[in-house]
């Protein structure tokens, strides 16, 4: 059984358990993320977004199928059985065509998502929520339904051409903001309302059973819906569950009995901890992971230079130069999230918890600073540089726990976010709120 399966039957037995999912595909965040799920032993969940991965390279240059090598090649190299990975496909629907007409955009969603079922990804998000060129504003409900269901067909379609093999599991849904972070300070964030939630399953289950897809409405697992959590520029909104009740209730004793929660980077682990408790079973996280690498290798700059300063034949390497010379000459995945004068701006291409820096992170000239660094940082580094510069990972050597390398100190630093989403999801048929989450050694 898909372990996604695996998981909605235990919340209906009312087994709190939840599974974190990976929105990345930087090789040292899908490493840690790997390493985690060996210690832990648990699933893990990594998926690509439309934007990211499709039929025609999407901005990493990868196609689904490419995507999956890609991640079973690390998964080999780690260690971690390929019946423990789960690939699954983000906002699969018209995103990356929407300045195109409405019948143009959608043949080449029904395209996209064929690609990933035929590359046997396990988990497929239908969302053809957004206006199209030549769409009404607003986008009716009724319309959206109706294409999700009509990409789902396609799926379908593609699965039966992978005679036995086993068929993904769907989540249906969109959050309010844009993924992957507000373009801007969002005020009174609300968590969907409880008729929105109703509204959206009577219709796309209609919309199912119109195209003969009753099967696959059985594999619905999850609704994807807004909490009342986010972040943008400079601003995290914590999950408040006291303003989310409505929304908890709504789903209690009935499919598909789980729902799905975007931007849940930075949330802390109380509150990720109430999510899983409050139905909110599956938690995409991307953002937060690529910006603890890019900490950690900001770090990894100042060890180095004075590294360099104890031996003037070595030539530092030039990442924070180097990466914000690949932004600034092709500014077209920041300049609608980043606002103000010169200066504000360089300091979010730095520091933005958007981390619109990550789309850059597979520069090929960023990607050389990244190896120099981490070569020239091979270590074992000076334990004062590691206190001075990246005390959790000081306290880690210390421990035994890591190596006093460069990649070491980037991996243990992804590492420390996600064990946060490993404790908060971590079956168990009791939790108390006074009671923090056990952590997990690293």
């Amino acid at each position: 059984m898909n372990a996604l399966l695996r998981l909605r039957a235990l919340r209906r037995q009312g087994l709190v358990s939840g599974i974190p999912s990976i929105c990345s595909a930087h090789p040292l965040v899908l490493t840690a993320a790997m390493q985690q799920s060996l210690a832990d032993g648990s699933p893990l969940l990594i998926e690509a977004t439309c934007n990211q991965v499709n039929q025609f390279g999407g901005y990493t240059g990868m196609t689904p199928a490419d995507f999956a090598r890609f991640v079973h090649t690390l998964a080999r190299e780690e260690g971690l059985p390929l019946s423990n990975l789960i690939l699954g496909g983000d906002h699969l629907g018209p995103s990356p065509w929407q300045d195109e007409p409405a019948a143009l955009a959608m043949r080449k969603a029904g395209d996209m998502v064929e690609a990933y079922v035929l590359a046997g990804f396990d988990k497929i998000h239908l969302d053809a929520s957004m206006r199209c060129a030549d769409d009404p504003e607003p986008l009716p409900d009724q319309c959206i339904a109706e294409r999700a269901a009509a990409l789902c067909l396609r799926a379908e379609q593609a699965q039966a051409r992978r005679p036995g093999k086993q068929p993904p599991v769907y989540v249906i849904g969109t959050e309010v903001p844009t993924p992957g972070g507000a373009t801007d300070e969002e005020q009174g964030l609300q968590p969907t309302s409880a008729e929105d939630v109703g509204l959206t399953l009577a219709i796309s289950q209609s919309a199912f059973r119109k195209l003969g897809l009753d099967a696959a409405w059985e594999r619905v697992v999850a609704l994807v819906v807004q909490p009342g959590v986010e972040f943008g520029d400079a601003s995290i909104h914590a999950y408040r569950r006291d303003t989310a009740q409505a929304l908890v209730q709504a789903i209690a004793n009935q499919a598909p009995w789980m729902y799905e929660a975007h931007s849940t980077d930075y949330q802390t682990p109380q509150a990720l901890r109430e999510l899983v408790e409050d139905r909110f079973a599956i938690l995409k996280v991307g953002p937060a992971l690529t910006f603890a690498l890019r900490e950690a290798l900001f770090a990894l700059e100042l060890i180095e230079h004075e590294l360099c300063g104890r031996d003037p034949s070595l030539q530092p390497s030039r990442l924070r130069e180097v990466l914000d010379q690949a932004m600034r000459a092709n500014p077209v995945h920041w300049r609608k999230h980043y606002h103000g004068n010169e200066a504000e701006l360089a300091y979010a291409r730095r520091f933005s918890f958007s981390d619109r820096s990550r789309y850059y992170l597979g520069d090929a000239a960023v990607m050389t600073e990244i190896e120099r660094l981490l070569a020239a940082t091979a270590g074992p580094l000076p334990l004062a540089l590691l206190s001075q510069y990246r005390p959790p990972a000081f306290e880690a050597v210390r421990a035994g726990q890591i190596a006093p390398s460069g990649r070491a100190l980037a991996l243990h630093a992804i590492r420390q976010t996600l064990a946060h989403y490993a404790a908060a999801c971590r079956p168990t048929d009791h939790f108390s709120a006074t009671q923090p989450c056990e952590p997990l050694n690293l």
